[in-house]
């Protein structure tokens, strides 16, 4: 679906490229058909992360603000441009590199996303000693709970992979709530600690573009979050740790998206998809599962 979306901007671009070149400069028009194909998906991904950071902003400090707005533009550029469309290979486990073997983690990605957005992640787990599994989920627009058996499946797998009996899962924005939605159903037997970064717990007031089942779950205040939420113990909720940003362009109100009795952490000047790249974050990831 990326690649079908980044030819269709790149096919625009040359067109206008084409027009351009017959109204301007007959002579320089398959220069400026290249120039415009390969321009027009990044003005898009730009000018996205622009409104996006806009419609979201907080009563926050400018400076974390334009701080945001430049690393989530590069960190976007960098997802959705360079890595998620090239996904060719099939998510596999990626054995441990580190001489200290440590507890296994299930990595899960987010709306719209496939598991190359942990890129940066997995190298730093794996060096730390941890056997890694980036999923897929699959598909792309359907109910949270729809996922459930797939992460189930992935558990067991890592699992039986690595001799141990359970696993830390990792999940960025929608990927938290699958996670959740995986407990609800599976329980917690398995779970050695849960890390959400950027997680809409209590749902986003951003308007979704496409009226999926999964994103009507993820609006503010969900009848689907709200019942999720009940279901939930406080034992349960005490094998989270949440990450936010007050910046975060994409899941706002920000600081609301956490659980009840649990204190998040917060990244000041991280945009949405930055918390899934970002060293900090990546830092603090690698210490919390440390502990384990």
């Amino acid at each position: 679906m990326l690649r079908f979306t980044m030819a269709l901007q790149m096919l625009a671009g040359a067109a206008l490229g084409f027009w351009l070149g017959v109204q301007m400069a007959p002579h320089g028009m398959l220069l400026a058909m290249l120039v415009m194909a390969l321009a027009l998906p990044l003005a898009v991904a730009l000018l996205t992360d622009l409104y996006s950071c806009c419609v979201s902003r907080a009563n926050e400090a400018a400076g974390m603000w334009w701080r945001s707005l430049a690393g989530e533009s590069l960190a976007g550029i960098q997802v959705f441009l360079l890595r998620q469309p090239w996904a060719f290979a099939a998510p596999r486990i990626l054995p441990a590199t580190g001489s200290q073997a440590r507890i296994p983690v299930l990595l899960v990605h987010g709306y719209v996303c496939n598991y190359r957005l942990w890129d940066s992640l997995t190298p730093a787990l794996r060096a730390q000693g941890h056997t890694v599994l980036a999923i897929n989920l699959e598909p792309v627009f359907a109910s949270m709970d729809d996922y459930a058996a797939l992460l189930h499946d992935a558990v067991q797998t890592l699992c039986e992979h690595t001799g141990q009996d359970r696993v830390a899962l990792v999940g960025h924005s929608m990927g938290g709530l699958a996670i959740r939605a995986w407990m609800r159903r599976h329980g917690t037997a398995q779970v050695a600690r849960v890390i959400t970064l950027g997680t809409p717990h209590v749902g986003t007031r951003i308007n979704a573009l496409v009226n999926t089942p999964n994103a009507r779950q993820m609006a503010w205040h969900s009848d689907w979050l709200q019942a999720l939420a009940a279901s939930e113990t406080q034992a349960t909720r005490s094998l989270f740790r949440i990450a936010l940003s007050p910046q975060d362009n994409i899941v706002f109100p920000q600081r609301a998206q956490t659980l009840q009795g649990v204190t998040p952490t917060v990244f000041e000047g991280l945009g949405h998809v930055q918390l899934a790249t970002s060293a900090p974050v990546r830092a603090w990831v690698c210490t919390e599962l440390a502990l384990l």
